[in-house]
């Protein structure tokens, strides 16, 4: 395929994306162009049956009246003049007379000869126009001798009714010789008629569809003219969600999508402001814990050697130790909160590295076995902790950051759970999967959804315990750099569990073991935080 012709399907296929985005059923543009057409097209049908009503009656009532007015006619002057008792042949003779007047209806003469049979005569159209061609209720009726009043001066009236035979449409009519003599019926055809009705109705349909379609036009176009200005703000909103803060609509006109655009205008002025005033804020309360955890470093060094070395004479007491025994409680309380705060700082550098962003991983060939093994031994686990891990599942992981992570869920488990403690490994997919189990009372439902947050506690009433309430949650951030995830759940039968999920292969990683290793320094994480800060692009929609 040549490059004209690549970019001709791109064009086509955006042209055609455009079309049915502007066409979803959901759309306003839809709406306004059904409005519009189901508007018009109402208006257009209830015009045209009101025209086809009036002229169907106006023709069909000027050819009713026309015949009937004939019929009458013919029967007072021609049948009229028959004898009281006609035969036939003179049935059929005038019927034939009667048919041939200016109208061209179909004549059926009936009458009681001398010897008092009923004859008949017709004119023989139209195959034969017999009595049982007519209505009964018409032959009822024109049969019906009526009173003769003031208000009704004759015994019999002419009466007609329209019938349809095979779909051909008929006027049926029929009336008595006044002051005796023979009923007669009258049969007109009615499809000329129809034929220009018919015409007439497919004119109407035809100019209903025209009307429908330049309605619908006129809508495409009123919509578009109208729905610019809301397209251009669904584009600025969407850049606006996309943290392009500085989006701004141009205002042209003084109508209400006019008074829209300033007001989005000065809402995104106003979020604006508001965003860069909590990124600042964010920034420099980042810039102090930062600050503040490399300023303790120093003091807290020394401390912990001092520490070091009284708890060095508390472990030798018992060999001539010269503590006071009113003063061993406040060292040893001195030693252990000295700890606590050491861990809490620490702790807090690591959060800070993860906030500035400036936490990288230095990956290496991990048997994941191995590792669980020296965590668990370093700390004097080996007697709490079950292993079910076959050596050999291997990874590039960062061993560092894992064994913070294996060590904050296996102390948690060993700290708040009951032993003992459980950890499993195995391989799924593409991915390493570590259980940890604890055979204690689990963990509170209500308590689940918070367990990773920052700073919590499962217990309001003891706010003082050993851990920062920053364990699990430095955990966490360290499986997502590593693309991995931690989820916590309680076990059917019993206790808490765990369970992380490594990537074999994190998607980003740095070799320099550098990078991991001093990221702590507040300057350096006070920097970044700064380059952290997303840069708005300018633009106006």
């Amino acid at each position: 395929m040549t490059r004209e012709n690549q970019g001709g399907s791109r064009g086509w296929a955006a042209a055609r994306k455009g079309v049915w985005s502007g066409l979803r059923f959901t759309s306003l543009r839809l709406r306004l162009v059904l409005v519009f057409g189901l508007v018009a097209l109402t208006a257009a049908v209830s015009a045209s049956g009101i025209a086809y009503w009036l002229n169907r009656e106006a023709v069909l009532t000027r050819t009713q009246d026309a015949v009937l007015r004939d019929f009458e006619q013919e029967m007072q002057n021609r049948a009229g003049a028959l004898p009281e008792h006609p035969t036939q042949d003179e049935l059929q003779h005038t019927a034939g007379q009667m048919a041939n007047s200016s109208q061209r209806f179909s004549v059926l003469l009936v009458a009681e000869n001398a010897a008092g049979s009923t004859v008949y005569g017709g004119s023989g159209g139209l195959g034969g126009f017999a009595l049982s061609d007519v209505p009964q209720s018409l032959r009822t009726a024109v049969d019906k001798e009526q009173k003769v009043t003031s208000a009704n001066k004759h015994p019999y009236h002419l009466y007609w009714q329209r019938i349809t035979d095979d779909d051909t449409p008929y006027l049926v009519a029929g009336t008595r010789v006044i002051g005796g003599g023979p009923t007669g019926y009258m049969l007109k055809s009615l499809e000329p008629e129809a034929k220009d009705l018919n015409s007439l109705a497919w004119s109407l349909g035809i100019a209903t569809a025209l009307a429908l379609l330049g309605s619908a036009l006129l809508a495409q176009a009123l919509a578009t003219t109208v729905l610019k200005p809301v397209h251009r703000l669904g584009i600025a909103a969407r850049r606006l969600g996309e943290g392009k803060l500085d989006t701004r609509l141009r205002v042209s006109g003084t109508d209400e999508l006019a008074d829209l655009s300033r007001t989005f205008n000065s809402a995104a002025e106003a979020l604006e402001k508001r965003v860069a005033d909590m990124a600042d804020r964010e920034q420099a309360s980042r810039r102090f814990v930062a600050d503040m955890s490399h300023e303790l470093r120093t003091p807290l060094t020394a401390i912990t050697a001092v520490t070091e070395v009284l708890e060095d004479e508390l472990e030798f007491e018992g060999e001539g130790g010269s503590f006071d025994p009113m003063v061993e409680p406040a060292v040893r309380l001195v030693v252990s909160e000295t700890r606590r705060l050491n861990d809490l700082v620490e702790n807090l550098m690591e959060v800070t590295r993860f906030d500035a962003g400036t936490a990288r991983l230095v990956l290496d060939d991990v048997d994941v076995a191995d590792q669980i093994t020296a965590c668990v031994d370093a700390r004097a686990w080996l007697d709490a902790v079950d292993l079910d891990a076959e050596r050999g599942i291997h990874a590039r992981l960062d061993p560092r950051r894992l064994d913070v992570i294996l060590a904050n869920l296996i102390g948690n488990a060993l700290k708040h759970g009951g032993s003992p403690v459980r950890v499993s490994v195995a391989r799924a997919d593409d991915e390493i999967v570590i259980r940890v189990r604890d055979h204690g009372p689990g963990i509170p439902e209500d308590v689940l959804p918070h367990v990773f947050d920052r700073f919590y506690k499962a217990s309001a009433s003891r706010p003082r315990s050993e851990g920062s309430g920053l364990g699990l949650s430095i955990a966490l951030e360290n499986a997502h750099i590593h693309g991995g995830e931690i989820t916590a759940s309680n076990s059917s039968d019993g206790g808490a569990v765990f369970t992380l999920r490594l990537p074999q292969d994190p998607p980003a990683a740095e070799d320099d073991a550098g990078d991991a290793a001093d990221a702590g320094d507040a300057g350096d994480a006070g920097d970044a935080g700064d380059e952290s800060k997303g840069k708005d692009a300018k633009g106006q929609v």
